[in-house]
Formats: structure tokens, sequence, C-alpha cells
């Protein structure tokens, strides 16, 4: 946490809105990832994480998928989460938004008794993963139409 943004797992309708707009600006608006890839089913169930500015606005949020939503997503192991549709809107950028919503999804992990954590990172952000502590396995595949590898971090 700095003076500049707060990270916390977002309750009620206007924070999911807020994750929902931040994810609309990155994935939808500038990455062109059609709407309906988008938003899913997982999102009533997942635990988002959202960061907000002193000025109230939303500059970033990530989901946590658990139990049995995040099973078909990390091999089978109910005790692994499974992290997604991170995103940091392009004014928050280079601020340590990003690191902190990872961090704060991984705390609601071990809240939730998780021992490790999974995502899909886009290939182009694969370092800055690794820089978290995330280690890539498996090979590279698509997802709406984008290079991504599978990576985990043990918590």
């Amino acid at each position: 946490m700095t003076d500049a943004y707060t990270v916390r797992e977002a309750s009620g309708t206007e924070d999911r809105e807020a994750c929902f707009s931040v994810r609309r600006e990155v994935f939808v608006e500038e990455q062109g990832v059609p709407q309906e890839l988008e938003y899913d089913t997982y999102d009533a169930t997942a635990v988002h994480v959202l960061a907000v500015g002193a000025d109230g606005l939303p500059l970033g949020t990530g989901r946590l998928l658990h139990g049995a939503d995040a099973v078909g997503k990390t091999g089978a192991d109910a005790s692994v989460g499974s992290l997604g549709r991170l995103a940091v809107a392009k004014t928050a950028r280079g601020l340590g938004v990003g690191a902190a919503l990872v961090r704060g999804i991984e705390d609601a992990a071990r809240e939730r008794g998780l021992s490790a954590v999974d995502l899909h990172a886009q290939t182009h952000a694969l370092g800055f993963y690794e820089r978290l502590g995330y280690v890539a396995y498996g090979p590279e595949f698509p997802d709406a139409g984008m290079p991504h590898r599978a990576m985990r971090r043990t918590l």
C-alpha cells in the first residue's frame, strides 16, 4: 500500500463495476479482446481485487478463481488458485500497481487456504511475473489470439 493507491478485495456492485471498467479499457479497447470472451461465468464467484487511487478512481484489477472454478485451470489441483484478468489502467502503469495487485491476490489465496497460485501469462509479461516469483511451465498456447504460458508460484 502506498499514499498514491490502495489495493483491496472488491466488495459490492460499485467495486465490481470498477474492476470491469479497467478490464474493458485494457483488454477490450487496448488489446482487442472480444467483450464476450472477456467476461465469463467465473466473474460471479471469483475474488476480485481492486487498486484505487487516492482520488477514488480505479487503477487496476485482477481476480482469483478458487475451488471448483480453478480446478480446470490448475491441473485439477484444488489447493491451487488461478490468478487472472490482471489489468492496470494506462495512466497507472509504472507505479507498482500490477505487483501490488498480484500480492493482493496471493493474500486472498492464502486466506482461503490455497498452497499456490497459477496463471496464464501473455508471453510479453513473463518477465514481470518471474520477478514476482512465478515459474513458467508447459508449452506456449494461444488465448484470445495472443500467445500465453502457464506459470505457478508456491505460497
